[in-house]
């Protein structure tokens, strides 16, 4: 009988799982792919939509293209997950498999900051970022404040990338000196692991007249009086809020006893949990390095060729590297790469690549070549 694999999640550390182990096993393995969702959209697609770039439908990448050997997608929602049992069920029923992979990703709370809901507009969902496609456009003078409410966050440099994309949309429209903004961070630099990345970034504010208001978080809004109280009592007056939600695992995760402080703990080299045959991967774990998707990926690669090895075999993978590149948008068109080692060294490192149409055109074959690899039929 095939190994059968159960990934819960379709993000990039479930997607890469699915792909790479369809490659080296084909029908000797029988994975199956759940996610609640309809479609694919990388993360970065975000900033496109909010700023008339793309639209919602545009970024999405079906998870019906997928026909791969050895690899069933199924759109169901995850209810609950016995991983002592290494089964999960779904609102349409049980699966039950030799090897479970968390990949869920982290959830937004919007609720752990008093007013978000009613008086900011978060940009990390899709749909919210869909509903600023409109909001923005109407923004023309006053204050705009890019705020973080908790960390750890999604892509830390995201930030800094709206900031930046809202200057060059108020400069196109001709508004830009009616209008202030202001990004609010808990870290002490925009990109925490690369000085080099932070000091290019505060350059690019300090040219376009954005402030940086540091080991700062948002943490309430006051709809009736538009202004965003931050954790030391500060307050400050808006006209136009764009929130980075509180983050935490999905509640599945957290009931399934799984979570440790919120996400689930596992062993940085192997992405192994403490239990036996059940992996982790992504945003849902703490295993120390961003929450963004290529870190995702290359987790999944590991576990992946653990997989392989045990079917077949082989040695086990060389251990989880906790190295990404990471590209960030610069505004003017231009786009900048860092690239981070979490574990290499005593303490994370991140090399900066100056913004240039280089690095556009590499960000576009990035997204490109993954959707080529894991929606080609």
């Amino acid at each position: 009988m095939p190994c059968r694999v159960l990934i819960l999640g379709a993000g990039f550390g479930g997607l890469e799982l699915a792909t790479t182990l369809s490659e080296e096993l084909g029908n000797d393995v029988d994975v199956t792919l759940i996610d609640r969702n309809t479609a694919f959209s990388f993360g970065y697609s975000k900033l496109d939509v909010m700023f008339g770039r793309q639209t919602l439908v545009e970024t999405r990448l079906p998870y019906a293209d997928i026909e791969r050997p050895g690899v069933r997608f199924l759109r169901q929602t995850v209810t609950s997950i016995d991983a002592e049992a290494r089964r999960a069920t779904t609102d349409e029923g049980l699966h039950e498999a030799d090897v479970l992979v968390i990949a869920l990703g982290a959830d937004y709370d919007l609720d752990a900051t008093p007013g978000l809901a009613e008086g900011g507009n978060e940009f990390y969902s899709f749909e919210g970022a869909a509903l600023l496609g409109d909001v923005i456009p109407t923004f023309t003078k006053g204050h705009a404040i890019i705020g973080v409410c908790g960390a750890p966050f999604k892509c830390p440099p995201a930030p800094s990338e709206c900031a930046l994309l809202l200057h060059d949309d108020l400069v196109a429209r001709g508004v830009r000196d009616d209008c202030e903004i202001s990004v609010v961070m808990p870290f002490p630099r925009l990109v925490p692991p690369s000085p080099e990345t932070s000091a290019a970034l505060l350059d690019a504010f300090v040219e376009r007249g954005i402030a940086f208001i540091p080991d700062r978080r948002v943490s309430a809004i006051d709809p009736a009086r538009s202004v965003a109280v931050l954790d030391d009592g500060t307050e400050m007056p808006f006209d136009l809020f764009l929130g980075v939600p509180k983050h935490r695992a999905p509640d599945v995760v957290l009931e399934s006893g799984l979570a440790v402080d919120g996400y689930i703990p596992v062993d940085h080299a192997t992405l192994e949990t403490q239990i036996p045959g059940v992996y982790a991967v992504g945003d849902v774990t703490t295993v120390g390095v961003p929450k963004a998707g290529v870190f995702a990926e290359r987790a999944a690669r590991v576990v992946a060729g653990s997989i392989v090895a045990t079917i077949r075999g082989g040695e086990q993978p060389e251990p989880y590297d906790g190295r990404g590149s990471c590209y960030i948008e610069f505004g003017h068109g231009l786009v900048g790469r860092v690239d981070v080692d979490f574990y290499s060294g005593p303490k994370p490192t991140g090399v900066f690549s100056e913004p240039s149409d280089a690095l556009v055109r590499e960000k576009e074959h990035f997204g490109s070549s993954r959707r080529a690899r894991w929606f080609a039929s």
